[in-house]
């Protein structure tokens, strides 16, 4: 007995194994079935890449990485900018531009507008190489703005009163509570008007224009793709096919190996922009629009 039981030990012990880590077993299946590349097209070093910039520009964490690897990689020799997006915050969209411009250095960037470049989408597009948009996409939008409530009506009707104690005559200013006092106005009107001359100079400075023009192709106007083209914010007109053709040819491409999303940072990607908005939503700040 004990001689059939070492004979048949390997077996055995190999059968109890898998009972034991079955799970574990499935779920590394699992993963190798989804990330195993399914043909030698896969194995192919990715040479173009596209990064999307889609929804409002406020955490733009993820996009600078992938601005930032595509930069650093000396397999991927040229980057498509896709851009669906209203605007956002000023800081995010001056990060952005300035990443797009130290990219350029390095390889060609192609910004194109796929529905709407506006405000700070637009700001952080200004350095690529050629800005393309669709033909139906919005484009400009180039000021800047900061709204608030009075809610002392209201405030006065349910009973609610604040109070506070600061040092600085400027401390409450922006305060939701009360209407604003002319000092407080022109007080955020020197802090808008100074962001709005940054941003009018560097569209100006990138995109080769007249800055003392730019009542033509900024205050806030909203332009089609060909108006925009006719004022100078983009280069051309034209889709997504019409845009990636350009990129490879910037680059010197011959065989384009493009890269892939994965699903599930796409998944990740509409909750992070779901979670900006409502965050934003509640903690209003200054805003590219």
């Amino acid at each position: 007995m004990n001689f059939i039981k070492k004979l048949f030990s390997p077996i055995t012990s190999t059968l109890s194994y898998i009972q034991n880590h079955f799970k574990a077993m499935i779920f590394v299946l699992i993963l190798f079935l989804i990330f195993a590349p399914s043909s030698e097209e896969n194995l192919t070093p990715t040479n173009l890449v596209q990064i999307n910039l889609i929804g409002p520009v406020l955490d733009v964490t993820e996009v600078l990485e992938k601005i930032n690897k595509a930069s650093d990689n000396i397999n991927v020799k040229g980057v498509l900018i896709n851009v669906n997006s209203p605007g956002g915050a000023v800081s995010p969209s001056v990060e952005l531009a300035y990443a797009i411009k130290r990219l350029k250095t390095k390889k060609p960037v192609v910004v194109y507008a796929s529905g709407t470049i506006a405000s700070g989408s637009y700001y952080a597009s200004i350095w690529a190489d050629e800005i393309m948009a669709n033909p139906g996409s919005m484009v400009g939008s180039i000021g800047v703005i900061m709204q608030g409530t009075d809610m002392s009506e209201l405030m006065g009707k349910i009973g609610i009163k604040t109070q506070s104690v600061q040092a600085g005559k400027y401390k409450n200013v922006g305060t939701g509570y009360r209407a604003w006092k002319n000092y407080e106005v022109n007080e955020l009107n020197k802090v808008i008007q100074g962001t709005y001359d940054m941003f009018t100079r560097d569209v100006a400075q990138a995109r080769g224009l007249d800055y003392k023009k730019r009542d033509l192709y900024a205050n806030a106007h909203i332009f089609t793709a060909s108006q925009a083209k006719k004022v100078g914010l983009i280069d051309s007109v034209g889709v997504m096919y019409d845009a990636k053709e350009r990129v490879k040819k910037l680059s010197g491409v011959i065989n384009p190996k493009w890269n892939k999303e994965d699903k599930f940072d796409k998944l990740m990607k509409k909750l992070s922009a779901t979670t900006a908005v409502v965050i934003h939503t509640y903690f209003p700040s200054i805003v590219l629009r």
